[in-house]
Parts: structure tokens; sequence; C-alpha cells
């Protein structure tokens, strides 16, 4: 029989040639394992252990109490990184930021080192690698456009100065309080000293949206339809495409086979399809009285896994970024494009065909979105 000593000498040399994981292969990442090195070439605080600091803000609200207990799981960055939480709200929620706190200590989660509960901007903002923007100014009964850009043009103009000045150089940002691609725009505006590359607007729960309408339309599972596009503004105007989508094993296995013909149906693709997606926050608010959360909260997870760890071969995910001119949409305009991910940086899709139709689609987001941030920018304190 083995000495025990014998068996830990076994034990240590068969740790030591395993692979390390920094997170589990998740679904629809089974080609593209992440390592614990990958996390340290986009995060170099890791090189000598510290906690990857994590901003949530809006943090008593349900999307973000959704984001906060799913990150100190491990589910944004693996089982072998630990995570220091800074949860910021405003003044009126301090108690119910407490009560989240104590929920997040009574889970006793491994991997989150610290959590940093807050009203205070500087504290919430120091040294964070990641800003999940998720508060902002709702809009209220009675409400006109114009007063609710110009409450949430102030806060993402503080929110902005605050990363500017407190905030890691490389910190990574999504901004997911609406109108989102506005609001990001406010605040990459407001940090300088940020490459813009580092901005992004939340558009993914609409991609994941078109994919599943696709999906339950074929009668296949979720996960065999890919490449779906989200164009533009997070709006009633954006452009869900399918141009680009393919479906997996269909109609037989082993078969991929372009979105387009197999639902073959037009008169769905260009209308129902559409409008079912650009209208979706409207039908769960009419169905639940609330808005949506889970499903949120789980978009901003997918987007910022993405963007993290790199998108598999082959695989094209929604952003809305900050424009460099790509198929006519201005430079530094917050759109949603098609994107492929590596190494904590974006790339967009080149060399796609426009049909008619969709470029229309591609236009009238745009004039939306200009319109929305010249309004918005006339509120900046000069």
């Amino acid at each position: 029989m083995e000495s025990s000593q014998r068996r830990l000498n076994t034990l240590s040399r068969h740790l030591e040639s395993a692979p390390t994981y920094a997170s589990e292969v998740r679904p629809g990442h089974t080609e593209c394992p992440v390592t614990h090195h990958d996390y340290k070439n986009v995060y170099p605080r890791l090189l000598d252990n510290r906690p990857v600091r994590v901003l949530v803000t809006g943090a008593a609200g349900n999307i973000a109490y959704a984001i906060a207990f799913a990150v100190a799981r491990g589910e944004l960055f693996g089982p072998q990184v630990r995570v220091a939480l800074h949860l910021l709200d405003i003044a009126p929620m301090a108690d119910a930021l407490k009560g989240v706190t104590m929920e997040l200590d009574d889970c006793a989660f491994p991997l989150l080192a610290e959590v940093v509960a807050t009203t205070d901007v500087k504290t919430a903002f120091t040294n964070v690698d990641v800003a999940l923007l998720v508060g902002a100014f709702p809009r209220q009964k009675g409400m006109e456009r114009k007063d609710l850009l110009k409450k949430n043009c102030a806060i993402f103009e503080e929110q902005g100065k605050a990363l500017d000045q407190y905030a890691s150089r490389d910190v990574k940002v999504v901004v997911v309080g609406n109108p989102a691609n506005t609001n990001a725009a406010i605040a990459m505006a407001n940090a300088p000293s940020i490459p813009k590359k580092n901005f992004s607007a939340l558009t993914r729960l609409d991609h994941n949206r078109a994919q599943s309408q696709v999906a339950k339309r074929l009668g296949v599972p979720v996960q065999n339809v890919q490449n779906v596009v989200i164009w533009g503004n997070h709006s009633s105007t954006q452009y869900p495409d399918v141009n680009l989508a393919y479906v997996e094993d269909f109609p037989a296995k082993g078969i991929k086979t372009p979105v387009r013909p197999a639902l073959n149906d037009e008169k769905w693709v260009q209308g129902e399809f559409i409008s079912t997606v650009q209208q979706r926050g409207a039908a769960v608010i009419q169905a639940r009285k609330l808005s949506s959360a889970a499903s949120a909260a789980n978009a901003v997870l997918n987007h910022m896994q993405d963007w993290l760890q790199g998108t598999p071969s082959g695989k094209i995910v929604s952003m809305a970024v900050a424009s460099d001119g790509s198929y006519g949409i201005p430079a530094d305009v917050m759109y949603s494009f098609p994107v492929t991910c590596a190494s904590g940086d974006w790339k967009i899709v080149q060399g796609l065909k426009l049909d008619e139709f969709s470029r229309k689609k591609l236009d009238a987001t745009l004039q939306e979105l200009q319109e929305e941030k010249t309004e918005a920018f006339s509120f900046l304190k000069k």
C-alpha cells in the first residue's frame, strides 16, 4: 500500500500537469476553454492574487440583485478568481443595500473576498476593473422624454467622471440603465482617460430574445441558433437581423442551415419577428407588471463573459459600442453591431452585405440615436 506521503506526491504531480480553468465551460463556449492566465492578460492585478473589483450600480434593485449573487458565485470569472463587489445605490436605498450585503455574507461564497456597499460615488468607483452600470432614473407616469434624458444625463455624467478619476485604467464598462446607448455615450464623453473601446451598452438581452424567437419558430434547441444580430439602439427602433444567422442540426443532425431559408417565411422575418423583439420589454411589463430583471441580469453576464473570455470561433454576438465608421455609422455613435471578442477586446465584424431593407432599418435607428444624443448632450454641464 502506498504511504500517505507517496499518495500526496502523486496527487501533487497530477494537479501540476492538469489544465487550470478560470471558468467552467458554459453552454455555447465548449470550443473556448479559458485558462486562469487569460484573465491575467486582461487584468494584471491577478498577477499578485488581488481580487477583481466589480462595481454594480443600482445595487438594491432587482437586476443588480441577481447580478451580484451570480458574480459572487463565480459565474463571471469562474471558480478560481476571487472578486470584490462594489455595490452602489442612492441614499434612500441604504437600508436595502445593507440587506443585500447581509445576504451575500450569509451565502459564504468562497470567491467573495470583499463587499463594499456604499452610497458614495468615489468609494464605489475606486480601483474597479468591471463597471456594470445598472442604475438609472426610471421613466415615471407623466414624465416627458426630455425630462428623463435630463435626469439620466446628470447620473451618467457624474459616473463617467468617477470612472475617469477613480477606476482602473483598463476598466470594462457596460451600461444597462436606459436609455442605455445614450447613457453609455455620456459616460464615455466624461471619461477621456479611459479608452473608448472600454465602453459598451447592453443589447445582449435583445440578441438573446431574437435567438429565442427563431428557435421557437423552428422548434429547435435555442443553442442551435447562432449569429443573430441586433443593430442600433436598445429601443423600439432596433433592427433584429437574421441574415447572418444559421441553425445547427437542421433539418437533420450534422446539417448547418442559414436561418432565413430554414424559416422560409419572409413575412414573419420582416414583420412579426422584428416587432416581437423590439417590443418584448413592454410585453414583459404588461404581463408581470414589472420590467425584465432575471433575463436582463443573465444578458449582462453573457455580455461580459464573451467580452472577457472571448467568443468561440465562428460565433458572433451583439454589443453596442463606439462606432469606428463601419457600415456608414458615424464615429463614436454608441451603436449595436455584430462583434467577435478575444482577450478583453471586441472587433466589429466587417464585410457584411446589407440589402435595401436592412439599410433602411440601420438608418432609422441611427437617426433616433443621433437625435437622442444631441438632446441629451445639450444638458451636459459646460
